[in-house]
């Protein structure tokens, strides 16, 4: 049965709220380390606590009910999954800026698109090229396409964080479908939390950080960044499926810009405004073509 204009709408604002959710990570990030908290001590630490807030609430006692090679298949991309997109990420950063590295990451819809047609798992419609095209070029406008020489070493990791995203998101869906949301959440967490934790362990950098503001700071990572992030994404990963969460999800380097405006006194910028005009009409697009494919009820 196909979901409903109604529904459609329902998984689009939650996709766009998971990218929001997303988006405040770099910031708060920033604000973390700018702490002098390791990175590896902070990503433990949110995906820890990110855990049992979800476990607080979550019937974890329903995970008996999910067949164990699923409960593996999450704990697996949660952890490998997460955990390396953000290694190669960051490990990119070494010899590359941030705004290569973001225009090469969130080249992933375009991706996710071109593996989604390979297998014939959705169409890419000339809608889907359309708001992809505008997406992409929001970005662009937005970070800046790469200019100069670049360390091919980052561009390699930049491009292979991208894909392995691209790669994440059906693998995500389809290992999720027919779980209920809150359990899956909770072994996604769970699963990044023990990969940082063992991280952090083998480098030396798991302590118990000292300071309330640092403790606010990795608990709204947790709730905000882990906990909302990626519940409204797996809820609306199942409605709208790969292509189009990948597009809509291109609000957060635009949320994360102004989060940055807000929060640590960044100036902004024409192609900032820009870029997010061009991601806005990627999303209505987007949102208007389903909603006008989908039944009503």
């Amino acid at each position: 049965m196909k979901p409903s204009g109604d529904s459609i709408g329902r998984a689009t604002l939650l996709i766009i709220l998971s990218a929001l959710s997303f988006g405040s990570i770099s910031v708060l990030t920033v604000l973390v380390t700018g702490a002098g908290l390791p990175l590896l001590t902070a990503m433990a630490w949110r995906y820890l606590l990110g855990a049992i807030l979800v476990g607080a609430v979550a019937q974890l006692d329903r995970i008996s009910l999910v067949p164990p090679r699923r409960v593996a298949q999450l704990l697996l991309i949660g952890g490998c999954g997460q955990a390396l997109i953000t290694y190669l990420s960051l490990h990119a950063l070494e010899y590359i800026p941030v705004g290569p590295l973001a225009f090469l990451f969130y080249t992933y819809p375009a991706w996710v698109a071109l593996l989604a047609a390979l297998r014939k798992t959705e169409r890419l419609t000339p809608v889907r090229v359309i708001a992809l095209t505008l997406a992409l070029a929001g970005v662009t406008i937005m970070v800046g396409a790469p200019t100069g020489n670049l360390n091919p070493i980052g561009v390699l990791l930049a491009l292979a964080s991208a894909l392995l995203y691209s790669a994440y998101l059906p693998a995500l869906k389809h290992v999720q479908a027919g779980i209920p949301a809150m359990i899956a959440t909770f072994l996604l967490i769970a699963g990044a939390a023990i990969a940082f934790i063992l991280a952090a362990l083998l480098a030396g950098d798991l302590f118990v950080p000292a300071g309330a503001a640092v403790w606010t700071e990795i608990l709204v990572l947790a709730l905000v960044s882990t906990v909302i992030a990626f519940l409204t994404l797996i809820k609306g990963l199942a409605v709208l499926g790969p292509v189009r969460t990948a597009i809509i999800a291109t609000v957060e380097p635009f949320f994360t810009a102004t989060l940055g405006i807000l929060v640590l006194g960044n100036s902004l910028s024409m192609t900032t405004l820009v870029g997010g005009i061009l991601i806005a009409g990627a999303v209505l697009l987007i949102q208007w073509n389903s909603t006008q494919l989908a039944p009503t009820v």
